[in-house]
């Protein structure tokens, strides 16, 4: 399967994109990141507004925290200074002050993980899902295998130096990118062939790695998970807003790390279907060499 997946995408990068790699074209480009951007990117399921949640109240808190210890250095330096305070104390302890400072920070930690950790929770009880999706990091590219109907394809970025481009902005690879429905300021982030999903239903991702550690990752949905060789690891997402979302290695893999890319459209579910019967067609398991071999013996 990886074999013949991988030259179907080898073959792709270079030519224009199969009438089953154009689902969802004209979709708007939802998840992706921003030129000198600070903030995160639009939250597209719960999960990812929990994360905004959570991230907006502990800076809060860690902001106030700030400020009091800063206040209580400058009261200390104004305060008891060798001009203000020539006669320094000589008293070793302070209980109230020492119980203060230490069930202080355990009163904000517990407060904090009564937060964070039904969030954690959410992420790591999977449910049941509508869409079962393998992915499997390779050394650059991602194979995306759809469980439930027996289809799977390999995700290479467009103009990505592991379909022999050399990741220059081209013309050639403009128009690879016009092509598939994205534009010049897409490149490096458009992959040849994007993970379909319906709007509104669970997508359960299974994530593992095929050579060395990896990272699925797409930030608008708020999901992250390691690539393990050998280990079988999952995560899930409902995505609300049909768009294209982009998303990234997030594991340092080798030297091409930085070119290989993730991308999801998300699309109604008349536009999945019809999506899905195609790459079905395409992509489907053919019968194995061998056996096509016996057959052949035979006649």
């Amino acid at each position: 399967m990886r074999n013949r997946t991988m030259l179907t995408g080898l073959a792709t990068a270079f030519a224009a994109p199969a009438a089953a790699q154009d689902a969802g074209n004209g979709l708007e480009v939802v998840g992706a990141p921003t030129h000198g951007g600070m903030g995160f990117q639009y939250g597209a399921t719960e999960l990812a507004r929990d994360i905004h949640w959570l991230d907006g109240m502990v800076t809060i808190i860690i902001t106030a925290i700030t400020i009091l210890v800063t206040a209580l250095l400058v009261f200390c330096i104004v305060r008891y200074n060798r001009k203000a305070n020539p006669t320094p104390g000589s008293f070793t302890h302070n209980s109230p002050l020492e119980i203060a400072w230490t069930v202080g920070p355990i009163l904000v930690l517990v407060f904090i993980g009564a937060f964070s950790l039904p969030v954690l929770f959410k992420q790591q009880e999977i449910p049941e899902g509508d869409i079962y999706i393998k992915a499997t990091g390779y050394q650059w590219y991602w194979n995306h295998e759809y469980l439930d109907d027996g289809f799977a394809f390999d995700s290479y970025m467009i103009g990505s130096p592991a379909t022999g481009g050399d990741n220059r902005l081209t013309d050639e690879v403009v128009a690879q990118l016009q092509e598939a429905g994205y534009e010049e300021e897409h490149f490096r982030l458009a992959t040849d062939t994007a993970v379909v999903v319906p709007v509104g239903k669970t997508i359960v991702m299974q994530i593992t790695g095929g050579d060395v550690i990896h990272s699925w990752t797409i930030p608008a949905f708020g999901v992250k998970q390691d690539a393990v060789p050998g280990r079988l690891a999952e995560l899930w997402f409902t995505p609300e807003r049909e768009g294209v979302y982009f998303g990234q290695c997030s594991e340092l893999c080798g030297i091409a790390h930085a070119y290989m890319p993730i991308t999801v459209k998300v699309v109604s579910e008349e536009e999945y279907e019809t999506w899905k019967a195609e790459m079905i067609e395409e992509y489907a398991e053919a019968p194995s060499a061998p056996e096509a071999i016996q057959v052949a013996s035979a006649d």
